[in-house]
């Protein structure tokens, strides 16, 4: 009976869950109307390119992040993911994405002989000269490799809005194996949301190159599985160097994320989901290999 009561619990919540969703992107929608940031002129071209994005349901609901006042922001809508562009700092204060199963099942778009960008419409933009003999990788927020089911896609994934300084042993470390693995949590789930990016609230040790790129101590990824049965999300906080232990140990709640960055995610949801899910970190849950009915 209690197995049957719990389950009753878990189905209610998801239909709660999905008809927020539609109210919260209604109101959100109505309040932005007539204020919708354009394309940048390079997501413009090759339209022809872009087909329907696959998402079950409309991730901008979920990946809407509230952040500190004192940032200075300017929301690019690129295909397949969001920047949160900040032009005091020359990176993004956070990138967002939603990450389907069939994105990755039906995405065969190769990143060879992509080119690092330069978007001209961004004001503050790097370019591949601030990065050039800085040491560091030009580490991409949203990974070349979830991008692979659209040629703008994959092209937009490599403007510079989208790059943060990060040494090399993370960015083929463990930002890599996260990388990969919130791949196989997007196959498994059926679609996940993550948001990702630097941990501002840190301060920096420098910047490179002549548009003085700000290079991050720290960097946050935060993950939301919401048709998992029962709906989930996670956090993880890596240092800007190799990660001692691995992804694992720095796997954290999206709580600490929140408290360390003072961002705000997820806050779509209602508040009785929010609160647990955020509140929790249990790597090995997501580690199962099928969580979703």
């Amino acid at each position: 009976m209690a197995g049957k009561t719990g389950k009753t619990v878990t189905t209610i919540a998801l239909i709660a869950l999905m008809g927020l969703t539609v109210w919260a992107w209604q109101a959100y929608e109505n309040a932005m109307k007539g204020n919708v940031p354009a394309k940048t002129e390079q997501a413009q071209g090759l339209a022809d390119l872009q087909p329907a994005h696959t998402g079950a349901f409309d991730e901008t609901v979920f990946s809407l992040v509230k952040i500190p006042g004192d940032l200075k922001e300017e929301i690019i809508n690129y295909p397949g993911f969001n920047v949160s562009f900040n032009s005091e700092y020359h990176i993004p204060n956070y990138v967002s994405w939603e990450l389907t199963g069939d994105e990755i099942r039906n995405g065969h778009v190769s990143r060879r002989h992509q080119d690092f960008a330069q978007d001209l419409g961004v004001d503050g933009c790097p370019t591949s000269d601030d990065y050039r003999g800085s040491g560091y990788d030009r580490g991409h927020m949203a990974p070349a490799g979830d991008m692979k089911w659209s040629p703008l896609s994959m092209r937009s994934s490599f403007m510079f809005t989208n790059m943060t300084p990060q040494s090399h042993e993370l960015n083929t470390g463990a930002w890599r194996a996260l990388e990969e693995k919130c791949r196989d949590w997007a196959l498994r789930d059926s679609a996940i949301v993550i948001v990702c990016g630097p941990v501002l609230s840190d301060g920096y040790a420098e910047t490179i190159g002549q548009t003085g790129v700000v290079v991050p101590r720290r960097f946050f990824k935060v993950i939301l599985a919401p048709y998992a049965d029962p709906p989930r999300a996670i956090g993880f906080l890596m240092p800007n160097s190799p990660v001692a232990g691995g992804m694992q140990n720095a796997a954290v709640s999206v709580d600490e994320v929140e408290r360390v960055t003072g961002y705000d995610f997820f806050h779509a949801l209602p508040d009785v989901i929010e609160d647990a899910i955020e509140a929790e970190c249990n790597f090995p849950r997501w580690s199962q290999r099928r969580t979703n009915r």
